[in-house]
């Protein structure tokens, strides 16, 4: 089973959200991707994920064209606020999902607090991935 993790940069969210549900669900075949892919992953997403036993360094931000052709099964959305579209995905999926988070990148304050909302998202990331692991791959299995 497929699954695309789809946000807009795909250097924090998406690829958090690729590496936890992996990391839940290591069965799963899990990518992400981006419509206007950043330069690389954002070293405080690589920073939140190391201190939860998950490397995500060796990660590069993709593209959503290099898996038009592949069709997934899940596609999941993880744009957040109302500032942001959600990219679309045009290839062959089974199930479109959108379970969205406030993006990190945007996080102001001191390096400590914009640390803490890359915590808050990583976790709500994985108590979200959580859920949808439980409700639509376990259920279904």
């Amino acid at each position: 089973m497929k699954v695309l993790v789809l946000c807009t940069g795909n250097s924090c969210r998406s690829q958090m959200g690729e590496a936890i549900l992996r990391d839940i669900n290591p069965e799963l075949e899990v990518v992400s991707a981006g419509t206007k892919i950043a330069d690389q992953v954002h070293p405080l997403a690589i920073k939140a994920m190391a201190e939860i036993g998950i490397d995500i360094s060796s990660h590069r931000p993709k593209m959503v064209d290099e898996f038009l052709d592949e069709g997934v099964d899940f596609l999941i959305s993880v744009c957040g606020g109302a500032k942001e579209a959600c990219p679309a995905f045009l290839g062959p999926v089974g199930t479109r999902l959108h379970i969205g988070f406030d993006d990190p990148a945007y996080a102001e304050g001191t390096e400590e607090e914009i640390f803490d909302v890359f915590r808050r998202v990583r976790d709500e990331i994985r108590r979200d991935f959580v859920k949808f692991n439980e409700e639509y791959i376990l259920k279904n299995a």
